[in-house]
């Protein structure tokens, strides 16, 4: 899933507006999502020798954990979209600015 997460992250990486926002997003969040799924695998992996009653028991926590790992998922794409969006965003509004600061053709034309 990190995987597919730098993948998402490279599509809009490719775009001029938003790249520079996209891609050190997306590799930030990729790494958080691996940090927290590695938290995961050891606390399972701490679990396994105290249980007495064999695997059973691990069933129950085996299906959280891919609940939680798929919830990450979405709110990583989730972040990663709001950051993609607030880049262009703010992309339009310094534009916008500099559209309105720069001077027209009839102020150009005829000076005051």
């Amino acid at each position: 899933m990190t995987v597919m997460i730098l993948r998402i992250g490279s599509l809009p990486g490719a775009c001029p507006q938003s790249g520079r926002a996209a891609r050190p997003a997306a590799v930030s969040i990729a790494t958080g999502y691996t940090m927290v799924g590695l938290g995961g695998i050891i606390l399972i992996g701490a679990v396994i020798p105290m249980l007495e009653a064999g695997f059973l028991p691990l069933l129950p926590g085996l299906g959280l954990v891919a609940i939680g790992l798929g919830l990450g998922f979405s709110h990583a794409i989730a972040t990663l979209r709001a950051v993609v969006r607030e880049a262009l965003h703010g992309e339009r509004t310094i534009q916008k600015k500099e559209a309105d600061k720069s001077p027209s053709s009839s102020e150009i034309a005829h000076p005051a």
